[in-house]
Parts: structure tokens; sequence; C-alpha cells
């Protein structure tokens, strides 16, 4: 009964195994050493086999160490065929306890010990276990006896075709994948929009990030264009104005506000202008807003409920880049204003609105266009500080929590997307710089 609960406990740790793919190697190649063999991803248990690697890089015998390692598993399942009784029951303990601890465990000392303690307990009561203890030190005695270290140095690779665990999750289950071919129950692939299920609580990813990405989205939006809007203006009238007072005054709030620490400020503002201690309870501590979409509220209620609870958050993002932004404009528009095409229209009679707006603004956007190609991973990414402080369900936090929980669908499919967009913010960036400086053409022209 004990080995056949055993086994089944040890069938249903297989079966999730292989149906979360883990029973697959990990990419389609890997580059290891001699030593190392191309299948120990088929032991199941994490911990046993980084115990086997540490094993590997110790000695680099593999044959050896397998071995070794079935004694031990031979030794574990031996004692289920033993009955149990009050002279041995202590015996049979201390000698599982020596296996879990052989699993764990790659020291030599540490393994030295646990051996000697295990034949001493077959030795007193439980002589059936003793030729499979034997077997177990005769095994380890051939690990370091035979140990061949130079194989550590040696290169070796493996090729493991399309059956590995990133296949798996772009394209999805094949017919040589699993037992399993029901199209019903099979994983589809990222590429398919299927981006498998939540370690804690089954829900599918695209749901949690669906739930999720609506108010980063709206967090970072709001935050992007404020931050422009307020930012291009000042960075181009400080270049006009370099080194007036204005221009130092500005930069100097700026530099101030963009050493302050984002999470410091949020903590200061829900302690200072949240709560009612200080008589500054002006805005709410978190959340998003107490009204909800299937409530009777009419839709102004619902935006500046939304809009008040947004005030804070959105502050917080955006203070810092003020400075950012603002210097590169002033970078890029003193490199302009300096042109002779620049002095030329200024000696023709133009006003200084349209030298500075019509002729020089446009072909001072190349590092602000530049900079805004970086920002499309971060709308889907969110903000994992500010989100956290005041609790809202972004993006930011729920990658925060896969982390924590080692929630690797949902953390993947986060981070795959944020490779996505960062390589299509840099395709918008090439296209705008021919939209905004003529001089940039993707056309080939004839010599």
């Amino acid at each position: 009964g004990q080995i056949a609960e055993k086994l089944a406990g040890e069938r249903a740790y297989l079966d999730l195994s292989e149906k979360m793919g883990l029973n697959l190697p990990v990419f389609y190649f890997s580059i290891t050493s001699k030593a190392c063999p191309d299948t120990l991803y088929r032991i199941a248990r994490k911990h046993e086999r980084q115990t086997l690697s540490r094993l590997i890089n110790e000695y680099g015998n593999w044959r050896q160490i397998s071995d070794y390692y079935h004694s031990v598993k031979k030794l574990e399942y031996a004692l289920f065929d033993v009955q149990r009784d009050s002279f041995n029951y202590e015996s049979i303990r201390l000698i599982r306890e020596g296996c879990n601890e052989l699993y764990r465990h790659w020291e030599d000392a540490v393994i030295a010990r646990q051996i000697s303690l295990m034949d001493s307990a077959a030795q007193r009561t439980l002589a059936a276990a003793l030729p499979f203890v034997h077997a177990v030190k005769a095994n380890y005695s051939k690990v370091k006896s035979e140990a061949t270290p130079g194989k550590k140095y040696i290169p070796a690779f493996h090729w493991h075709g399309y059956r590995n665990q990133y296949h798996r999750w772009l394209f999805g289950d094949v017919p040589w994948f699993g037992k399993n071919d029901d199209p019903r129950k099979v994983a589809k692939g990222f590429f398919r929009f299927d981006f498998g299920k939540s370690y804690l609580d089954g829900r599918p990813v695209s749901s949690i990030i669906l739930d999720a990405i609506k108010w980063t989205i709206i967090l970072n939006i709001v935050s992007i264009i404020i931050a422009y809007l307020i930012s291009i203006p000042i960075g181009v009238e400080t270049a006009v104005l370099k080194d007036s007072t204005f221009d130092r005054v500005t930069s100097t709030l700026l530099f101030i506000f963009y050493s302050l620490p984002s999470f410091w400020v949020a903590t200061m503002l829900v302690v200072f202008v949240t709560t009612p201690e200080y008589g500054m309870d002006w805005f709410p501590t978190y959340g998003v807003g107490s009204q909800t979409l299937s409530s009777s509220a009419s839709f102004c209620e619902i935006f500046w409920d939304r809009a008040y609870h947004f005030v804070l958050p959105v502050f917080c993002l955006t203070y810092g880049s003020f400075a950012f932004i603002s210097r590169q404009m002033r970078g890029g528009m003193l490199t302009v204003i300096r042109q002779d095409y620049i002095r030329t229209a200024q000696a023709k009679g133009l006003d200084r609105k349209t030298v500075v707006w019509k002729h020089a603004f446009r072909n001072s956007l190349i590092p602000i266009i530049t900079m805004f190609a970086g920002l499309f991973p971060v709308i889907i990414s969110g903000s994992v500080i500010i989100e956290f402080i005041f609790n809202i369900p972004g993006m930011g936090r729920v990658s925060y929590e896969s982390v924590v929980a080692r929630n690797y669908p949902v953390l993947y499919t986060i981070l795959m997307f944020s490779a996505i967009l960062t390589m299509v913010g840099i395709l918008v960036a090439d296209l705008l710089y021919a939209l905004v400086d003529p001089r940039i053409s993707f056309t080939k022209k004839a010599r």
C-alpha cells in the first residue's frame, strides 16, 4: 500500500510535469561540457537534477554518478517491502531521511556521513536493507575513485530538435508532443494567443493581462502626454534663452525634481495629502476609483472619479521626466539654431516664433524621437513601484507578483510583449525620422 501510494504520487508529479512541458529540454540545443549528458532534463525533481549537476561538475563521470543515483532510488523503494514493527521503525525512518538528504546534497562530507548513518541503522535492526546500503556506498566510492574531471573542460554540443519547452511555448503542442491529441486540450502557443495558465489560480494568462493592462495604458499614456506637452516647450525656450535667468532657474528646478526618488515622493504624498491627520485629505490613498461601470453612475461621474484617483500616480510617473526630456530638447535645439539656414531666416526678417517653431523645431526632434522609441515597452510593463504603492492593479504590480511567486507563464508573456514592443518602437522611430527630417529617406536613389 505504501509503495503504491508513493508510485501514485510520482506518477501524478510526472503527469503534471508532462502537461506543463517540463519533461522537455529547455531550448533547441544546449552547449555543455562532455561530462554532462544530454538527458539530464528527464530528472523530474528539480532538487535532484541540481544535485546531479553539482556532482557532475565535481567529478565529471556521469555513468558512475548515474549508478549512484539509481542505487539510492532502489534503497528508497526497498524500504517499502520491509515489514515495519517497533524494532525497525527508527532504522527505517533514519534510512529514509538519509535518502532524502542524498537527493539534496553533493558535498562529500555530508554524503559520507549520511551513508555511515544508514549503514549503522541497517546493521542494527534492518538486515534486509543492508545490501542496498552497501550498493550505495560502493557506487559512491566509484564516483570518487573513477572521477574524470578533465571532461568538464571539453565542450559538447547537444541538439534537441523541436521537442523543447521554448518551441512548445511559442507554437504550442504538435502531434509528437505528449500523449494528448485532443485539440481542445493541448496548448496553442504564444503566436496563436494562447499564453498558458497562471500557476497561482489557474486563470488564463490572457485574462490576467487584459484585466491589468488597461490601467497601465491609461496611466502611462496620460503621463507621457503631460510630460511631452510640458517638457518640449520648456526645452525650446531654455535653448532660445540660453544662459538667461529663465534658463538657470528652470534647469535648477527641473533637476531638483529629477533627483527626488519616485518611491519617496509617492510615500510622502500618501502620508501627507491623503490622510486627515495632517489636515490635507485632498486625494484618495489608493485604488482606481469607487465607481464601477456596472453601477448606475453616468460616464462623467465615472470619468471624474477615475481622474481623481489617478492624480497622484500620474504626477509621480511624470515629474521625473521633465528634466530629461527638456534637456534632450534643449540640446537638439542648440545644435539646430547655430546652423546657417537659421541665421539666414533671421536675416530675412522672420519673426522669432516662425524661426523657432517652423524652421528649427522640426529638425531638432531627432533626439526626442529616439527617446520616444523606448516608451512602447514601458506602456506595457508599467511602473512597479508606483502601482504597488497606490495599489493599482496594473501590469507593474502583476509583474512584481509574478516574480515573487515565480509565476513564469505570466512573467514570460509580459517579457515577450515588452520585447516585441521594443522592436515596434524602433521601427516607428525610424519612420518618424523620415517624417520630420527631409534629408532622411528610405528610398534608394540612383547615382
